[in-house]
């Protein structure tokens, strides 16, 4: 017995293979593989492999605002909260700009999505960090105090309220 996946595929028939990527999703996607390798093109579950691609894109969009949700809060944790900090936030905030470096370096295309997506990250970075500090929300500010240039800045820590640089 073969450990690939799809060996066989190629003796079942269509009405087999029609249900494939309800029952096994990694199953499905080695044989839409195949199928391209092969230019089979006219024999591709042509609906999901279209689904598929587009949450592929939508996957990365997602991994970008979730992540600059997580710095936003640690930002603020940061700067909110200067007699807790730890080494572990300043890890927290200097992995997640990495990762969002990363995804964008990896999908140019999303280069302004981090500032399209500034506001609403930074809601839930606000509701993250309230229920991670036990800070109320509405005493953050209601806008986000840092830019998108700031946030994902390597060097950039905000200074603590009350300071005159309230950067």
């Amino acid at each position: 017995m073969s450990n690939d996946p799809v060996s066989g595929f190629a003796e079942r028939s269509q009405a087999e293979l029609d249900g494939l990527y309800e029952r096994d999703f990694f199953a499905w996607t080695q044989e839409q593989a195949r199928l391209l390798r092969e230019r089979r093109f006219d024999e591709l579950d042509l609906q999901n492999l279209i689904d598929e691609v587009e949450s592929v894109g939508r996957s990365e969009r997602r991994e970008i605002a979730s992540r600059l949700e997580i710095l936003l809060a640690h930002l603020l944790k940061w700067r909110f909260q200067p007699g807790l900090r730890t080494p572990s936030w300043r890890r927290t905030i200097r992995d997640q700009r990495t990762e969002i470096r990363r995804v964008l370096n990896d999908n140019p295309s999303l280069r302004s999505f981090p500032s399209e997506t500034l506001n609403l990250s930074y809601a839930a970075g606000c509701h993250r960090a309230a229920d991670e500090t036990g800070i109320d929300a509405s005493l953050f500010p209601e806008e986000c105090p840092f830019t998108i240039d700031q946030v994902l800045n390597h060097e950039f820590l905000p200074k603590e309220v009350g300071l005159l640089d309230q950067s």
